[in-house]
């Protein structure tokens, strides 16, 4: 069983790997099997890993890749990881996905997704339009209907009928993930000095390539072997960080929030590794039941509409609160209207509540570190000395 360090290493080699060499593997081993690539924010990945699937987190190239032809592609006052996306795919290192899936997290990536079909048209593309309306009548079974014709484009991409003891065991694979995705999570809350964000963060990242059940393997050794490793405890402010759900930040800057005294107790990185909250349900009808998580979910994001009777940020007060938090460090993207224009409504919430928070923009390919981590680090130090007042 690998150590800490060994696990380490090798979520940072496929975080480093922009040729999706682990993915080409893949399908030498399994050559009956197609790889479809997604956005970050949702996918029912059940449905995928059902008829054979591997499903691949496209997060961008980060501050690996220059972009040449991408910025010919966009507007220059959108987000960046549909840039690095686009030229990912004209220098060929995503010729081993079969397909991509656009979940719809705003307008940028629906537009992303047209492009796609026009620059890839041997490649199969998806718009997932995931509902807003989260009454079970409408919203439950418009999706439903969503769900069915995803679940045929992936049959007709496989040419595998899939039936519902086979949805199923894809439910049960990813139940058991984000159960280690939770555990994870929770002895990060509890002893932040012991679980690292910067691990915690490429155990996610790992997920988004590697198969499901390989992928908890790793979590579960991940937590086996950091229990029994002595860690030094720090004297650092604990902070909640929003805003990462779509274009991912550098690792560097996760790194960099630590450096500055920072521990991130809760985050909002990856959304698809644990959107749903409480698990799906693994007997009846799983396309059902894969419709009902989504609506019934209590995640919050600023890609999924609030119900009547909900405040806009009481989901964050309530993980501040959940996880022993001292402050809020909004981290959104340059230009992602989502999160800048939800950003007001939860800071408002958080000044009602007394909660310190700061904020600050950077884009996947940010490679000046130093004012963020003169920003984290004067905001823990404030935390540490007034928080009380």
């Amino acid at each position: 069983m690998m150590g800490v360090e060994g696990i380490i290493e090798r979520c940072e080699a496929l975080y480093d790997d922009l040729d999706f060499g682990d993915v080409r593997a893949w399908k030498r081993r399994n050559p009956d099997g197609k790889a479809v690539g997604f956005l970050p924010t949702y996918v029912p990945r059940e449905i995928l890993h059902a008829a054979g699937v591997l499903p691949v987190g496209l997060l961008g190239g980060g501050d690996q890749l220059e972009i040449v032809r991408g910025d010919a592609c966009f507007q220059s006052y959108i987000c960046h990881i549909p840039r690095s996306l686009v030229e990912l795919g004209l220098r060929d290192k995503l010729d081993s996905l079969d397909g991509v899936i656009f979940p719809s997290t705003c307008d940028v990536i629906r537009n992303l997704s047209g492009i796609w079909k026009l620059l890839f048209p041997d490649k199969v593309s998806i718009y997932l339009d995931v509902p807003q309306n989260l009454e079970a009548d409408v919203g439950g079974s418009f999706y439903r209907g969503v769900l069915r014709d995803l679940l045929e484009r992936m049959e007709r991409l496989t040419g595998r009928e899939v039936s519902d003891d086979d949805l199923r065991r894809s439910v049960h694979a990813y139940n058991e993930n984000r159960r280690f995705v939770t555990s994870l999570y929770d002895l990060r809350a509890a002893e932040p000095w012991r679980v690292p964000t910067s691990e915690a963060y490429l155990l996610l990242r790992a997920g988004m390539r590697l198969p499901v059940e390989e992928h908890t393997e790793l979590l579960a050794a991940y937590l086996d072997a950091v229990r029994a490793e002595e860690r030094d405890r720090r004297d650092n402010a604990r902070v909640v960080l929003v805003g990462s759900f779509c274009e991912q930040p550098p690792l560097d800057l996760i790194r960099t929030l630590e450096r500055a005294g920072c521990y991130v107790v809760d985050d909002d990185f990856l959304p698809v590794t644990r959107w749903y909250g409480a698990e799906v349900v693994e007997d009846g009808d799983p396309l059902k039941a894969i419709a009902d998580a989504w609506l019934c979910s209590e995640d919050e994001s600023a890609c999924r509409y609030v119900p009547d009777g909900v405040t806009k940020g009481d989901r964050l007060l309530g993980d501040v609160r959940r996880r022993g938090a001292e402050g809020v460090i909004f981290a959104a993207p340059s230009f992602c209207d989502p999160a800048l224009l939800d950003r007001p409504m939860l800071q408002r919430a958080l000044d009602g509540a007394g909660v310190a928070h700061t904020s600050f923009k950077y884009s996947e390919n940010t490679g000046q570190m130093q004012p963020i981590r003169e920003q984290a680090g004067t905001f823990a130090d404030t935390i540490k000395l007034w928080g009380d007042l």
